[in-house]
């Protein structure tokens, strides 16, 4: 896995920068027609792959027939789903597990892969896929390191393949209202966004523990420097009697191996800010954490001159957005929204919906799905997830220094600050390279 596999040689290798790039054409070998069989490969089979499983393998003319995991009861757990699936379908799918994904990628039968693995494996594996000519439906945030996304971005673009980023958040007929209704200036002149995420990461304190004996750590680290294990980084889960994780696995709460809830969370609520704000090609261009001199929570200025904080908006904390405008606010949760007039919002029974960012009612796999099919950009595709989610490292770079961070959006770079250049990635374990 260390090393890189030959490339496949009909893949158009172009030198596409990251500007302009969302209007190029898209062209691939798999052009599935409207009753073709999409062929799908699940790369992570932990808690939010199952969810995955579940979703795409109800989606007509989808076949999940391959998966691969570093930890051997997961492999195991995901082939008796799919077996069982498909024997309930009384169809005959042929389902195949694997410890290395780069034999998922390397399978030409395969049209697309998802990848639901932890964030510090995004990049290698989303470029690997791309250069493999595979689709791919990538779980947020788009990854570890602000040069990583970069970098997806480009291999994207080079390969011209589909990437949609799992932030359902913009799939959904709320969030698209709101976003609707403040770039329309329904609440008037948008000034401030509380967009509550929740904390930033925190350092790794966990005890060490025994490594299952089916869990290769090694693999599991990849380009991760050394770390020991602890279950809560890998929930346990059982085949008989089944047994599922019991919570979500905490490698996301920790500096060495996530982004906290500032990168968890943040990469659906910094995101549908940014959508309100139309800012899916641009960006924060100053970053204050929570704490400093008279700021209580993390904070981004936007050039022009909105802000938007990590701020609860009502008593118990709901992860949500609320978008303050001159004339009123909208507050849109999941499950919910509410503005400061009743008669803004729509039941979706008129003709108040008409003209939505997107087509609503469009779940987000199926959007991933169709966008295969049709070679077309999904709703919430790789420039959009790379904008939201340098957003959500940034806002932990300047958590980190404990002072505000001045970025160029445009040039994606820091401004004038040799400090915080030093967090634009981080070193590799030796025989990993981006």
């Amino acid at each position: 896995m260390i090393q890189k596999q030959s490339r496949r040689t009909f893949i158009r290798q172009t030198l596409v920068g990251t500007a302009g790039i969302a209007a190029l054409p898209l062209f691939q070998s798999f052009k599935a027609g409207a009753n073709d069989t999409i062929r799908i490969g699940i790369i992570g089979l932990g808690q939010q792959a199952m969810n995955l499983m579940h979703g795409f393998s109800r989606i007509p003319g989808i076949e999940i027939v391959a998966g691969a995991d570093v930890y051997g009861i997961k492999r195991e757990r995901f082939q008796k789903r799919m077996k069982d699936f498909y024997q309930e379908k009384g169809v005959t799918v042929e389902v195949k597990t694997y410890k290395n994904y780069q034999e998922i990628l390397d399978r030409k039968d395969i049209d697309a892969v998802v990848i639901a693995t932890p964030d510090h494996w995004h990049a290698l594996m989303a470029i690997d896929a791309c250069e493999a000519g595979k689709d791919i439906y990538l779980e947020k945030p788009l990854t570890f390191t602000l040069k990583e996304s970069l970098a997806v971005v480009k291999a994207v673009r080079d390969n011209n393949v589909i990437l949609a980023v799992g932030s359902q958040q913009r799939s959904d007929h709320n969030f698209q209202q709101a976003v609707q209704l403040v770039r329309k200036s329904a609440i008037g002149e948008l000034k401030h966004i509380d967009a509550y995420v929740g904390r930033a990461p925190q350092p790794y304190n966990l005890p060490e523990e025994v490594i299952p004996a089916d869990l290769d750590w090694n693999q599991w680290l990849g380009p991760l420097p050394s770390l020991h294990y602890n279950s809560r980084l890998n929930p346990p889960v059982s085949i008989d009697p089944p047994l599922n994780e019991k919570y979500w696995a905490e490698w996301r709460y920790f500096k060495e191996t996530g982004g906290g809830f500032t990168c968890d969370w943040g990469a659906h609520n910094f995101d549908i800010g940014q959508w309100g704000l139309d800012m899916d090609r641009g960006g924060p261009v100053k970053i204050i954490p929570a704490g400093y001199i008279e700021t209580d929570h993390l904070t981004y200025i936007y050039e022009n001159g909105v802000t938007m904080s990590n701020k609860p908006w009502d008593e118990g904390k709901q992860r949500g957005i609320k978008f303050w405008g001159a004339d009123g606010w909208i507050e849109v949760w999941r499950g919910g929204i509410k503005a400061s007039e009743s008669s803004l919002l729509s039941d979706g029974s008129d003709d108040k919906n008409k003209g939505l960012l997107y087509e609503s009612g469009t779940g987000h796999l199926d959007n991933f799905v169709e966008s295969v099919r049709e070679r077309k950009e999904p709703i919430a595709n790789v420039e959009t997830g790379q904008r939201t989610c340098a957003t959500c490292i940034l806002g932990n770079i300047a958590t980190e220094l404990g002072r505000p961070v001045s970025w160029n959006p445009e040039k994606q770079y820091f401004v004038n600050d040799p400090e915080a250049e030093a967090h634009y990635h981080r070193e590799y374990r030796v025989g990993y390279k981006l």
